[in-house]
């Protein structure tokens, strides 16, 4: 899979609110009322990324979840790291 353009970068991000670009990655920050339900969503997440074939890097601290998707066999982002954004912005 071939890594986005910029064009095309920006077109994707702009169906990803709260979703970020940082560091040749997509991420966003999620925050919830405590760990178990930081850990569902983690959990919800997991399922996802498994189903996809994608996993993202998840950083969970207590009730914050950070959650960053770049396809490292492409050196950066492509349509799949787009994709699996919206699969994991449709739970939280």
């Amino acid at each position: 899979m071939a890594k986005l353009s910029e064009t095309e970068l920006q077109q994707a991000m702009q169906n990803l609110p709260g979703w970020s670009v940082r560091d040749n990655a997509i991420e966003r920050n999620y925050k919830f009322a405590d760990f178990v339900a930081a850990m569902v969503f983690v959990n919800r997440v997991a399922e996802r990324a498994e189903q996809a074939q994608h996993h993202p890097d998840i950083d969970i601290r207590y009730n914050q979840v950070k959650i960053a998707l770049s396809t490292h066999d492409a050196g950066g982002i492509t349509q799949k790291d787009a994709d699996m954004a919206a699969k994991i912005a449709a739970i939280g």
